[in-house]
């Protein structure tokens, strides 16, 4: 997937970026700049605009007279969503998915139920209209749309909640979800219990029942790391 809106520094994060999640460059690695510019064929101002973007991601550091030097893994910016979507196309996969999924069945539940005590008449409306999605097309291989209605409606749990934290994690989950369906690790179609359990949600959160709405999103949560163990291990 290309980085938009980004020119040709863009196709060289796209090769380069994956490249450092991969592993290929392992931390310590030396890149220079002249010489990746003359790799990628760009000018020298377009291979350090690349480079400033992979500094934000905390990849690389760059000092002069050494290069630009690949940090430890622990040093990334793993919240990143390009860099969630690098490590999800590269073999680190699993690896992410499942440590992002766990990520998920920590918040998510809480967030739920935040929403519950929180969410506003239209946050309810538009909870109850992705549920509706979801269950529109969760037959027939339509996982792209039901990706769509899927990503909506945990960004409004995540709002919904009314702690600013968990809502800027929407991104995040967003990532996790797409790359689950990009990626393949999922069913042919959605497993109908989920599906069932996300109208669920919906209904416990608009009649503000908290206990319900955070057991309810345990349960999905739990779900998806069980479907991680049979078709990610």
């Amino acid at each position: 997937m290309s980085t938009p809106g980004r020119g040709l520094h863009g196709r060289v994060l796209d090769t380069l970026g994956p490249a450092i999640t991969a592993g290929e460059y392992p931390p310590g690695s030396v890149l220079r700049t002249d010489e990746l510019a003359q790799h990628f064929k760009v000018s020298r101002s377009v291979m350090r605009e690349a480079v400033r973007v992979l500094e934000s991601m905390h990849l690389v550091e760059s000092r002069r007279r050494v290069g630009v030097t690949v940090r430890p893994k622990a040093a990334w910016n793993v919240y990143d969503p390009q860099v969630i979507r690098w490590r999800l196309a590269g073999a680190d996969r699993p690896h992410q998915l499942r440590s992002l999924t766990v990520l998920r069945s920590a918040i998510e539940p809480v967030a739920a139920g935040l929403a519950a005590r929180h969410a506003t008449a239209a946050q309810c409306a538009e909870l109850t209209e992705c549920a509706l999605g979801m269950v529109a097309h969760s037959r027939g291989h339509e996982l792209e749309e039901y990706l769509v209605h899927d990503v909506a409606f945990h960004r409004v749990i995540l709002a919904a909640s009314g702690n600013e934290m968990f809502a800027r994690l929407g991104d995040v989950v967003a990532e996790v979800l797409t790359g689950r369906t990009h990626h393949e690790v999922m069913f042919e179609d959605p497993d109908p219990a989920a599906v069932t359990l996300h109208v669920q949600v919906a209904e416990a959160v608009r009649e503000g029942d908290a206990p319900r709405a955070e057991r309810l999103t345990r349960a999905i949560t739990t779900g998806a790391l069980q479907e991680l163990d049979v078709l990610a291990p």
